[in-house]
């Protein structure tokens, strides 16, 4: 089975180091490009077509919200994870809605627990959204 290919979309370039060091100690994963605002999120996502988005939601340029509804459009097939650290229920509700890719929301604070559990139940179809929510 060929790996999960990932792209990390966030603008703290330590955090998309410690995502993808938690991504790359497994075979099933590869990183194969990160981005460090919607700009340049859109133009790799289309460029490289990756199987997964991590997407951070307060990026420079283009916000993840908006990042989403684009790469829906453009790169079907793709799913979309959005980590972050906003708890507003009105934004994750208007996150999870951008777009038929969005599939989770796990927020930063407990990447160390969720995001694993939640990149598998997104790669079969399903959904996932941390507990705290």
């Amino acid at each position: 089975m060929a790996p999960i290919r990932i792209l990390i979309v966030d603008d703290f370039q330590p955090w998309r180091s410690l995502v993808s060091s938690i991504l790359q100690d497994r075979r099933k994963f590869r990183v194969i490009g990160e981005a460090s605002d919607g700009l340049e999120a859109v133009r790799k996502s289309a460029e490289l077509q990756p199987d997964l988005i991590l997407l951070d939601i307060g990026l420079p340029g283009l916000n993840g919200i908006e990042v989403a509804r684009q790469v829906c459009a453009l790169v079907p097939g793709c799913k979309i994870l959005f980590v972050s650290e906003h708890r507003c229920p009105t934004m994750v509700q208007e996150a999870l809605r951008s777009g038929a890719c969005t599939r989770g929301y796990v927020l930063k604070s407990a990447v160390l627990t969720d995001l694993l559990p939640a990149v598998e139940a997104i790669m079969q179809d399903g959904q996932f959204v941390s507990g705290s929510l």
